[in-house]
């Protein structure tokens, strides 16, 4: 059984709703057990010119599921609700919700349409500060630096908004 970290996000509609939906569909998911949630976020877009800001959470779950499997359950969840995948844009578009995976266990896979651990998650507050909240000392085993170093090294971090809570990071 392998412990999972997954980045859930959404700026488009109720967004607080898709999230709540992928996380629910997501420990509804077979070989899937949600264990804990962090915070939702709410924070700048990284990366696109958007106006619509995101909100972002990190879930850890337990899963029976391969690396791929999960990756297909994750794109199953996002296009079930209606996430639309530009294929002519290459850039960041917004999006009902987006999932991706951070960390499984303390695997490395490098494949052209998987990158375990997330490639960015080291750059981006929005992944590190919900992390902070479930694994402040884990170790990223490509970085070989803890969360909270990963979150200290950062060097412009966003606002990030604790929903309902304003924090700085």
């Amino acid at each position: 059984m392998a412990i999972v970290y997954l980045s859930l996000g959404s700026n488009s509609g109720d967004r607080i709703g898709f999230v709540q939906q992928a996380t629910s569909l997501l420990g509804a998911a077979e070989g899937i057990t949600l264990i804990r949630t962090s915070a939702f976020y709410e924070t700048e877009p990284w990366g696109m010119e958007s106006e619509n800001w995101f909100v972002n959470a990190v879930v850890e779950i337990k899963t029976t599921l391969s690396p791929r499997d999960l990756l297909k359950e994750c794109q199953r969840i996002e296009l079930q609700l209606g996430r639309k995948h530009d294929c002519l844009n290459k850039g960041y578009a917004d999006r009902t919700i987006d999932i991706d995976i951070l960390f499984y266990n303390k695997d490395i896979i490098n494949e052209e349409d998987l990158v375990i651990p997330h490639k960015y998650l080291h750059l981006r507050a929005f992944t590190l500060v919900p992390l902070l909240e479930l694994i402040p000392n884990f170790e990223h085993p490509v970085l070989h630096k803890s969360i909270s170093e990963l979150h200290g090294d950062l060097e412009n971090p966003e606002m990030v908004f604790l929903y309902g809570t304003r924090v700085e990071i």
